[in-house]
């Protein structure tokens, strides 16, 4: 019996498979088919499960691509399923309030790279536009994360009123706003920056401070507090 790369962990000797190296090298070690194919488990009729993976992630073009698919358009791929696209859903979820748990723990602030992060995760795999709060308490560690507005692919319509009552309903000492351009280009237009203005200034009047603005595109996020515009 080898040992793995946790304490403990035995792997069958001779094995070869993603399974076997994940255990033997750690996660990190695999690419990204051998991950799915670990996750799927088994393949189908006269399909390994390696090539289902690498079939898949041609199909799709990416993981990112796969695991950003809603739960129908993963279950019509040929493969899935609903079951394995339920599966596949859910670990991501899961992973998305890993990343809250582990920001609710902190000042947000003092690691805005895992927030961003974040924020990344919750919205930059939408077709629509999203505007969101992290509402923060006065150590400025996350009360909880709220969709406020939906809108088409040109955009949400923001409403201060709104925003201002929300944070008095979570008793918020201070809020990050977050919005994606599904257009995948993360500068913040005239208008994101007009918005932001008016909130700052109608959240000020009950005492509540808005520490950034992160806007999120397809490959980055920008904040609005490292550029200055707050």
């Amino acid at each position: 019996m080898a040992q793995g790369w946790m304490a403990g962990t035995a792997v069958v000797a001779g094995g070869d498979g993603p399974r076997e190296k994940l255990l033997l090298e750690g996660p990190q070690s695999l690419s990204d088919a051998d991950l799915l194919a670990v996750f799927l488990g088994t393949g189908t009729v006269g399909r390994p499960v390696h090539d289902l993976a690498r079939d898949l992630l041609g199909a799709t073009g990416s993981l990112r691509s796969l695991l950003e698919r809603n739960p129908r358009q993963l279950a019509a791929l040929p493969g899935l399923g609903p079951a394995r696209a339920a599966r596949l859903v859910a670990a991501m979820e899961m992973a998305r309030r890993c990343l809250a748990q582990s920001i609710s723990r902190q000042d947000v602030m003092s690691n805005p790279a895992q927030t961003r992060q974040y924020l990344a995760a919750r919205l930059r795999h939408l077709r629509y536009e999203v505007f969101a709060c992290l509402f923060l308490d006065s150590q400025h560690r996350l009360i909880v994360f709220r969709e406020l507005f939906r809108g088409t692919i040109d955009g949400a319509s923001v409403y201060p009123r709104e925003v201002v009552a929300e944070c008095l309903l979570h008793n918020a000492a201070a809020v990050i706003l977050a919005h994606n351009h599904p257009s995948g280009v993360a500068e913040p237009s005239a208008a994101d920056r007009q918005i932001t203005r008016r909130l700052v200034d109608a959240l000020a009047l009950v005492d509540i401070r808005v520490l950034d603005h992160v806007v999120v595109g397809e490959g980055s996020a920008v904040s609005f507090a490292e550029r200055g515009l707050l």
